[in-house]
């Protein structure tokens, strides 16, 4: 009775606070374990600060209610004899454990006004974990091996190397698990054999179709899609992807001219000043004044811009080599464009502003080749292709 004056009382005073009126709400709404937080949070950081003494309560009360609720919760797991709930046994367990090993390093916390340290049933819940994970673990075994044994689809084999992998987070090592995880995964794959069509006019570069080629440079991280550039006789592959090149248009070699006249006011030395009457003008000192004197410039500016294009467009198909059917396309294209510009001039080059200049000391560069435009095309083709691979998914 007089805990709970004593509760009362110091919760008056300081319902204002947010901090405690929110951990209260979470307690009355059965919410501990975010009460228990939000006390944790706040005595970690000053558990002797008087402002902080009624967490110490909500602390007590939520911890309380909490282990309560949690053990009745799996005691009634445990009798219902519903192997489905072994996993949920196993986290509660974990979960109470893990609940007070935050508490613990807060203890003693000293309830002042009650003149004593707080109360915290804690238990060793280390048999019943261990208990609960060898459950836990033969009917995850048990079950994915009987996925293995007997599925028929790839969800089948990937949900049995889920479970066998999720065995092996909880209990490392246990029995053949993961060699009858590497099985599961086998049998889960879609494999992918790749075939390049070209139906252009045109040469694909060789070095272009290995690097369009070779995945490994994809980044593409999917655990259940292997792609084959090379095909191997000894897998039966679930799909086919084409990658084919419709059309490659290359742009004749040009070169075009710009002239730009161009004219400036330089300084060309000095004056004397004269006044109205053609006298010279002195200053103060008597001395003579000079002025700056200017002249116009002029220079013809001829700019040549060096240009050539590629165009690659084609289109990647998937088809289902089950069904013969294709089951998706997405179109593929990428332009690549050569520019250079140089310069010359006729006149005075000091007419000219700096970026002009600049060019005046560059000359003519040889075209590339229609192979090496291409090739540079598929720069981008193999961006572009990334990401067709990364948005197309089988299953």
């Amino acid at each position: 009775m007089k805990k709970t004056l004593l509760f009362g009382s110091i919760m008056v005073l300081l319902m204002a606070c947010g901090g405690v009126k929110k951990t209260q709400e979470a307690l009355n709404t059965g919410n501990y374990t975010q009460a228990m937080h939000k006390a944790i949070k706040n005595l970690s950081e000053n558990k002797t600060k008087k402002g902080n003494q009624p967490y110490i309560l909500l602390l007590e009360e939520a911890f309380d209610k909490y282990s309560q609720r949690e053990l009745e919760h799996i005691a009634f797991l445990k009798k219902e004899g519903n192997p489905a709930n072994y996993e949920f046994v196993y986290k509660g367990y974990n979960q109470l454990k893990q609940m007070q090993e935050r508490i613990r390093p807060l203890l003693p916390l000293r309830v002042m006004e009650e003149n004593r340290n707080a109360s915290f049933k804690f238990r060793n819940y280390d048999s019943e974990i261990l208990a609960a994970r060898e459950q836990l673990s033969q009917y995850l075994y048990d079950n994915a091996n009987t996925l293995l044994a007997n599925g028929k689809y790839k969800s089948d084999f990937r949900q049995a190397y889920d479970d066998f992998n999720y065995l092996l987070e909880i209990n490392p090592g246990y029995g053949d698990a993961r060699e009858k995880m590497e099985e599961a995964w086998q049998l889960g794959q879609d494999f992918v054999k790749v075939n390049v069509l070209n139906d252009t006019e045109q040469v694909i570069p060789q070095r272009l179709e290995e690097e369009l080629l070779n995945f490994n440079t994809y980044g593409l991280n999917d655990l259940w899609t292997q792609y084959h550039a090379a095909p191997r006789k000894d897998i039966r592959y679930d799909y086919e992807m084409q990658v084919a090149f419709r059309d490659i248009s290359i742009s004749p070699e040009q070169i075009s001219e710009k002239q730009i006249i161009k004219e400036k006011q330089i300084k060309d030395g000095y004056k004397y000043l004269e006044d109205d009457n053609g006298n010279l003008v002195k200053d103060s000192l008597g001395n003579e004044i000079k002025v700056d004197k200017f002249k116009t410039v002029r220079c013809n500016f001829y700019q040549f811009t060096q240009h050539k294009a590629a165009m690659v467009t084609g289109m990647v198909s998937y088809i289902d080599l089950n069904t013969k059917q294709q089951v998706n396309t997405y179109p593929l294209s990428s332009e690549f464009v050569f520019q250079h510009i140089y310069a010359n001039y006729q006149g005075d080059r000091r007419a000219l502003e700096n970026d002009l200049i600049a060019l005046l000391d560059l000359r003519a560069v040889p075209f590339p080749s229609n192979e090496q435009m291409v090739y540079d095309a598929g720069e981008d083709l193999k961006n572009r292709l990334k990401d067709i691979l990364v948005r197309h998914k089988f299953n």
